[in-house]
């Protein structure tokens, strides 16, 4: 079971860094992403609320005392809005696994 199940985790264009709100997102700023070796791709990440059932609820309107139904349909909640529907979601295992690349991290060369 992963330490962070609600987080995701979305590798984007370096170019795209300007786009992105970090009142979003948990890092801070663009100076605090990393970026793969060729610095062409940045990743961020955001914590996720899945709602596997429509969630209907009745309330009391404050403003009129009147009473209201509402719903909230099922659907993943939290993405920045720099998200695109078809962009890749990495969860915390995936995204090790990534970084762990070439792409990303100079590999280790041995001493002889």
């Amino acid at each position: 079971m992963s330490n962070f199940p609600n987080r995701r985790w979305l590798v984007i264009p370096a170019s795209q860094v300007e786009n992105v709100d970090f009142s979003q997102v948990l890092e801070g700023s663009a100076e605090s992403l990393r970026y793969s070796l060729d610095n062409s791709k940045t990743f961020i990440k955001y914590e996720v609320y899945e709602l596997l059932e429509d969630d209907t609820k009745v309330i009391v309107n404050p403003e009129t005392g009147e009473t209201e139904t509402i719903t909230i349909p099922a659907g993943v909640y939290g993405r920045p809005s720099i998200y695109q529907e078809g962009m890749i979601e990495y969860n915390h295992a995936e995204i090790l696994e990534l970084l762990a690349t070439e792409e990303w991290t100079n590999p280790v060369k041995e001493n002889l």
